[in-house]
């Protein structure tokens, strides 16, 4: 018996939809692998730990070297040169002879006034022993003619002697008064005693003006200008030497108002320049109270010791002032920040199973690579550093999925290309 036609098409018809849903679900699946992998991607980054450590704020400038003291000797009288005992480098100390001048005519000018002191003083010995004499005599005179005139005046009360001849004593009185009130006031000895002072303030200048004939150093230094030689005359107002005391060396910086409010004198610093092998430890010693007018920064000096006369005035050096120290500072690396368009600061930070989430932070100090966090992290958590900012542009429910793949920091001068 032939079966009938729906008989013999049916199995294949199943075949041909059992294909058809198989291959659907292959396609159901896949797609979905495929979604389930897209919203779970791993990403390859480094990280660096937080780490608790002290952290200085530094304010560095450039500045131009100065010596600590400086001397530029100008003489005091016209005179040419007659030696010099000093070179260009020659060291020198308070005191020392550098050079002397032409003295011949103020030494004549010293004696002959000296001479005249002298002159004055005689006279003015003499003038006091008269005095003293003349007051002695004067008072002598002046106590005989008070005796002479109590006793008439006592025979006239007793009628033995007659009213004139008390008038004639009383005159007698009065004129020895007056003597002795002249010779009090000394008039011929004051007359010497301001001779004297006279001859006497001549004498000084004379010796004044021979002493500076003696080029003298008043500061301890080196001679780092000798302008003119034995037998020249130095024009009115010049140098003749100039001394620096350059043991010491001061940098002085021009620095912007905000940061020199951070300074104070006692800070410690640094001074480097080209050439000098390592930087030489100093302390601030001036914070102008007053702004340049030209830049309208404010003007910080460094003091430092210079051994060997390293340093040279007048040179370019650079200095680093320590504004303040934190001790026991949250501190992460610059390359982990990631700062907003409105100012505002974050950070990746790496949570439990290396699960990434944003995290705004406040930052503190700046120095160099190390930055300081006053919140939003703690020692011991983890930052992402490279990666950072790729891990920024995605979304908190994207971030949130993503895998991190931790990769090891990279051996110490190993090129980031290789």
């Amino acid at each position: 018996m032939r079966n009938p036609p729906f008989a013999r098409v049916l199995p294949m018809r199943c075949f041909v939809f059992a294909i058809a849903f198989v291959s659907s679900w292959l396609l159901l699946v896949g797609c979905s692998s495929r979604e389930a992998s897209s919203t779970m991607p791993t990403v390859t980054v480094q990280i660096a730990t937080v780490a608790t450590q002290s952290i200085q704020q530094v304010v560095s400038a450039d500045a131009i070297l100065f010596p600590r003291d400086q001397a530029a000797i100008v003489p005091q009288v016209s005179a040419a040169i007659e030696k010099f005992y000093v070179d260009r480098g020659s060291h020198v100390h308070t005191g020392q002879l550098l050079a002397e001048l032409d003295s011949q005519t103020l030494a004549g000018a010293y004696e002959e006034n000296q001479s005249g002191y002298q002159e004055a003083q005689t006279n003015y010995d003499t003038a006091s022993r008269r005095a003293q004499q003349d007051l002695a005599l004067a008072k002598q005179e002046l106590d005989a003619a008070q005796k002479v005139y109590d006793a008439r005046e006592n025979l006239l009360k007793q009628g033995a002697t007659s009213a004139k001849d008390v008038e004639d004593a009383r005159i007698s009185l009065t004129q020895a008064q007056g003597q002795y009130d002249m010779a009090q006031k000394q008039y011929e000895l004051r007359i010497a005693e301001a001779q004297l002072a006279a001859a006497k303030a001549k004498a000084a200048s004379a010796k004044a003006q021979l002493d500076y004939a003696r080029i003298t150093s008043p500061i301890d230094g080196v001679v780092t200008d000798r302008p003119y030689y034995a037998g020249e005359t130095v024009p009115s107002g010049s140098s003749i030497l100039t001394v620096m005391d350059i043991s010491q060396i001061v940098a002085r910086a021009h620095i912007a108002q905000a940061q020199a409010s951070l300074l104070k004198t006692g800070d410690a610093a640094e001074i480097s320049a080209a050439g000098l092998a390592t930087s030489l430890k100093g302390r601030v010693t001036l914070v102008s109270p007053a702004l340049d007018p030209n830049s309208t920064t404010v003007e910080v000096w460094v003091q430092a010791a210079n051994p060997h006369d390293e340093l040279r005035p007048g040179s370019s050096a650079h200095v680093a002032i320590v504004a303040q120290t934190v001790s026991n500072a949250a501190v992460i690396p610059a390359a982990a920040l990631l700062t907003a368009t409105n100012g505002s600061v974050s950070v990746i930070a790496l949570g439990a199973n290396n699960k990434p989430s944003r995290r705004n932070v406040e930052v503190g100090i700046r120095n160099g690579d190390d930055v300081q966090i006053a919140s939003g992290l703690k020692g011991g958590e983890r930052v992402v550093t490279d990666g950072a900012f790729e891990l920024s542009n995605e979304d908190p429910d994207v971030l949130a999925k993503t895998n991190i793949q931790v990769q090891p920091p990279k051996p110490a001068g190993e090129d980031d290309t290789n």
